[in-house]
């Protein structure tokens, strides 16, 4: 359930000491409720609340703070990104010193045993005495951190450094929505939690693919983005650096005599921070002599794949802190644990050659040919180089001898060239094709872009089932009963080739489908039917041309008028880059991505076909539509309206001239809401927007105005 955070909205009380007191407890209990929404999300992986609640409570907290600054405290959630610049890191020193685990490098089952045999005989036990006790747990390959609470307060964060001294890290670690800023009642006065800071497997791909798109470094693995993102001035780009943490151990803490709690094994104490709202990793289990400590490592071995971050081994500890205090150090690294390291990850190969790919959506990857190699469990032949700026980046060329990297079910990617030497003749740098290897069509690369695309969009037969879902799609020619399986079938099966194959289906070839019978066969053949009768703008949005969204083909069709006038009647014909700039919201990326689309020999001849086929619409002169009593007006809607869908309110907004946009901003004229309206109304609330229920945005398209 909700907390009803409503309570402290009653008007102050005439005693002004009374209205601090409400204002510190509404404080507090909005720190409270966004505190545990946030330790659901990001811990638990449980949200209880959707994203706009939580929302609306923190701007809640943001307006009280900024209007009575003495509430805002280091631990409020408004705090985690903090904004400022480190002049440098300072160091610290570790008052419990961070030291390492010896590392066994044996991959096999003989590694635990060998520990096993080792913490025995280091005990002097014999063959008849009970199997020990060990906590196993993942590896995590990640960056080692250590957080001090004092009173229940995270007050410093640092990094292991030499184990002696590290640096101070708290203004970005404040950043890491799993690390709590608060503690619950009752934990020890000084608290010194030890774990590793990493980055998820899904982020680290997402991060890179950013970077690489803005032109920006790529790094070489999570641990090194990680690693990165911790050690930056500016918590700002930490903060846009998605990070996790995992919490595996203890530093320094109030001692018993002094309140200070009293831990008989290590796996106690993991569920004891687990319970204050640390994250513990659910592997974590015990482990009982050499037998299970090999069980624990070929289970975990065998699932790492499918891990959502990296890990290149296992961690075993002895469980009674007795015991581990009785065995003790042995050249600054515990007897009690060991590292039960995995095969390695990346390794060593030879590139024999770089061929090209194009994916669903006309992507060129330049693939490197490998030597193959045996990586993370698997032999790999094939490796991405991502794109061209990648490759000149890394300085790869045929023949180089390259560091692959495998980690789950990612592709394999070169990560970078062995400084082996000169290599032994010139070759020659990598160039990527003009021509699409698979059709033909012209290869461009947008301004400002890093990847190169194939042009034949509606030919390309490495594009096609991605162009037939979309042109099939429900804003586009709204083909009922296409949808991802059936098109697989269709194009694997060679029935289709390019998008007019769609409207020669016949019944008999429909039937030959798996799962695919008389009716349902009959209901597609009546939806192409149906589809044909279209709009011009939902055609030119279904033709799938790059950068054209369902406003830029209304904008198109509104200005041309006629799909001869935007194409001609050949390629020479055809609206130009000029032409198409005159129309509104069209900027020079998205002319010259229509323009070039319109070149294409092989997409006219679709379009052409598609025509043939009886696919229609009704056409006129640009400047027949009607009045533009909304022209130069930005709406945005949010919520459900009692009677409108929200795209039937769209096209009445857009058909008044008024331009709909997703989100709302100082330039937006009128907020459309309706019911559970969220975020959206809440911002237009907050920068003053006139907000319209249904019926006052019916007024205004009447000509009548609309009241706020």
């Amino acid at each position: 359930m909700t907390e009803n955070l409503d309570l402290f909205s009653a008007p102050a009380p005439e005693n002004k000491a009374q209205a601090a007191i409400d204002l510190e407890a509404k404080a507090a209990a909005l720190r409270a409720q966004l505190n545990q929404w946030a330790h659901q999300y990001y811990v638990l992986d449980e949200p209880t609340v959707p994203d706009a609640e939580y929302d609306r409570v923190f701007r809640e907290l943001q307006a009280l703070e900024a209007a009575h600054p003495h509430l805002l405290t280091p631990d409020s959630p408004t705090q985690r990104v903090i904004g400022a610049v480190m002049e440098g890191l300072a160091p610290v020193r570790h008052v419990v010193p961070m030291l390492s685990i010896h590392t066994e490098t044996d991959t096999e089952a003989t590694g635990a045993q060998a520990f096993d045999a080792r913490v025995r005989r280091e005990l002097g036990l014999t063959d008849a005495d009970p199997a020990i006790e060990y906590v196993a747990e993942p590896k995590f390959d990640g960056l080692a951190m250590s957080l001090r609470y004092e009173r229940g307060r995270l007050v410093q964060a640092a990094t292991r450094g030499d184990g002696e001294v590290g640096e101070d890290v708290t203004h970005n670690i404040r950043t890491i929505r799993q690390i709590p800023l608060t503690l619950p009642e009752g934990v020890p006065p000084v608290l010194e939690v030890r774990g590793e800071v990493y980055m998820r497997r899904a982020d680290f791909d997402a991060l890179n693919e950013r970077q690489r798109e803005q032109g920006g470094k790529t790094f070489v693995n999570p641990r090194n983005a990680a690693a990165g993102a911790v050690r930056q001035l500016d918590s700002n780009i930490t903060a846009q650096r998605p990070l996790s943490f995992f919490a595996y151990g203890l530093g320094a803490i109030t001692p018993a005599d002094q309140g200070g709690p009293v831990f008989r094994t290590h796996y106690e104490m993991l569920q004891t921070l687990k319970s204050w709202g640390f994250p513990v990793a659910a592997q974590v289990q015990i482990a009982r002599g050499a037998t299970e400590l090999v069980a624990f490592h070929q289970q975990v071995g065998a699932s790492r794949d499918a891990l959502p971050y990296d890990i290149d081994g296992v961690v075993y500890k002895v469980n009674s802190l007795q015991l581990q205090r009785d065995l003790g150090f042995k050249t600054r690294e515990p007897r009690w644990a060991v590292a039960h390291k995995y095969p390695a990850q990346e390794m060593a190969t030879r590139i024999e050659g770089i061929d090209i790919q194009v994916g669903r959506t006309g992507k060129l990857t330049p693939v490197a040919r490998l030597a193959p190699v045996f990586v993370g469990g698997v032999t790999v032949t094939n490796a991405t180089l991502h794109n061209l700026f990648e490759i000149r980046k890394k300085g790869v060329r045929v023949g180089d001898q390259v560091i692959v990297r495998r980690a789950g079910d990612v592709i394999p990617e070169v990560v970078g060239v062995m400084a082996s030497g000169p290599r032994p003749a010139y070759v020659k740098n990598f160039r990527m094709p003009r021509q699409c290897p698979i059709c033909g069509s012209e290869v461009v690369r947008e301004k400002g872009e890093a990847n190169h695309r194939c042009t034949g969009g509606l030919f390309c037969a490495a594009q096609r089932k991605e162009a037939i879902l979309h042109f099939a799609a429900r804003r586009a020619m709204d083909i009922e009963g296409l949808g991802d399986k059936l098109v697989d079938q269709l194009v694997d099966a060679n029935v289709i080739r390019t998008l007019p194959d769609l409207y020669r289906l016949g019944l008999s070839a429909l039937v030959m489908l798996e799962r695919m019978g008389d009716r349902s066969a009959l209901n597609l053949l009546a939806a192409l039917e149906k589809s044909k009768q279209t709009t011009l703008p939902r055609f030119l949005f279904a033709l799938g041309i790059r950068h054209v969204g369902e406003s830029t083909a209304k904008d198109l069709a509104k200005h041309f008028g006629t799909l001869d006038a935007l194409m001609g009647v050949d390629a020479e014909s055809a609206a130009t880059e000029e032409q198409l700039l005159q129309v509104p919201d069209v900027g020079p990326i998205v002319a010259r991505s229509v323009h070039t689309f319109f070149q294409q020999p092989h997409n006219r001849e679709v379009v052409e076909q598609l025509r043939a086929c009886g696919v229609t619409w009704p056409e006129g002169a640009p400047t027949e539509r009607g009045p533009q009593v909304l022209a130069g007006k930005t709406i945005v809607l949010t919520g459900t309206l009692p009677t409108l869908s929200r795209d039937a309110a769209k096209e009445m907004l857009e058909a008044a001239g008024a331009k709909v946009s997703g989100s709302v901003s100082k330039k937006t004229s009128y907020v459309v809401a309706g019911e559970d309206a969220g975020s959206k109304l809440a911002k237009a609330e907050e920068l003053g927007v006139p907000v319209l229920d249904e019926a006052g945005m019916l007024a205004l398209l009447a000509g009548e105005g609309g009241a706020a």
